[in-house]
């Protein structure tokens, strides 16, 4: 069976060391312990990587930067053909241009055929309409269709 390839967008990253949403890290959680176990084959890139550095609290920084190596989530290079396709998503209004990054996450993927992005994001990216609009220009684009999810969606409950 193959494994699936998912791509972990910044608020991944956050939600294993926060309070106040309790389902949401739950959720994070289990889907780290799958990663773990290789059901997923998980992806990030440099533009997490440059948000991650964004965070004040040093202590949480390092947690949620040993994430990528303590999981062996391979970092994707930013790139021109990414770039170019996060500008297409901002033009076309899919997302502001004052949270580019969000759609530069989705072109990353999208260029690098993963299957799915997961995400709590649910101003910019786990969205209807970011996720009809990206998969729009994507298919107009020549590129294959990338799910969006949450960390809910794509994890196993048990019985």
């Amino acid at each position: 069976m193959r494994i699936p390839s998912i791509y972990l967008e910044t608020t991944i990253f956050n939600f294993p060391f926060v309070d106040d949403s309790p389902q949401y890290k739950s959720d994070t959680l289990r889907l780290f312990a799958e990663i773990k176990t290789g059901k997923f084959k998980p992806f990030t890139s440099e533009y997490v990587k440059r948000e991650l550095e964004d965070t004040k609290d040093t202590e949480k920084l390092a947690k949620m930067t040993a994430l990528i190596s303590d999981y062996d989530i391979t970092v994707l290079p930013s790139n021109i053909e990414a770039e170019q396709l996060a500008d297409l998503y901002v033009s076309a209004g899919v997302i502001p241009e004052k949270y580019s990054t969000d759609a530069f996450h989705i072109a990353v993927a999208t260029i690098a055929g993963l299957d799915c992005i997961v995400s709590l994001n649910f101003k910019h990216i786990v969205k209807h309409k970011t996720i009809l609009e990206t998969e729009y220009i994507n298919a107009r684009e020549g590129f294959k269709r990338i799910f969006i999810h949450t960390p809910a969606e794509v994890i196993g409950y048990e019985e």
